[in-house]
């Protein structure tokens, strides 16, 4: 199974908030609103500076998709890629799809003379993704997040 990975593009808005509203149900069985989640979605591709969709493809299907949102790192001198709203249809998971993704996304840090990292945040109870991403040599050790949601 060959997994290509690309940008996302206008005419991927239905998939990618289909997406995440099976995400949003999957991981925290919280109910999205698609009109609201199909506007959300629309926004990064009216203003590039909101993030990157970031989508993969087998046999022309979408499997699989995350964003990338920007955030400058004042220590770093540069800019850290926050990946969210990570999806892999069910029946292509543990098939090497977010994988593929994850390896894309670190080409395109040690490639770049601006980019310095990559993280992420997973639900405390996720332990199949948190052993993912542990597999491709990420690290939780160090920061704890904290939140305030209106």
């Amino acid at each position: 199974m060959e997994t290509k990975i690309r940008p996302g593009l206008l005419f991927d808005i239905h998939v990618i908030a289909d997406f995440q509203i099976k995400m949003a149900w999957e991981t925290e069985k919280f109910k999205l609103d698609p009109p609201t989640v199909e506007k959300g979605v629309s926004a990064v591709f009216d203003d590039p500076a909101k993030g990157k969709y970031w989508l993969a493809e087998v046999d022309g299907t979408v499997v699989g998709c995350l964003l990338t949102v920007p955030e400058w790192s004042d220590w770093r001198n540069g800019t850290v890629l926050w990946i969210h709203s990570v999806y892999v249809a069910p029946e292509f998971r543990k098939k090497g799809v977010y994988k593929a993704l994850y390896s894309h996304l670190k080409s395109m840090v040690e490639a770049s003379t601006d980019l310095r990292g990559l993280r992420l945040y997973v639900d405390k109870t996720n332990s199949a993704a948190q052993s993912v991403y542990e597999s491709l040599g990420m690290s939780g050790e160090h920061y704890h997040l904290f939140e305030w949601m209106k």
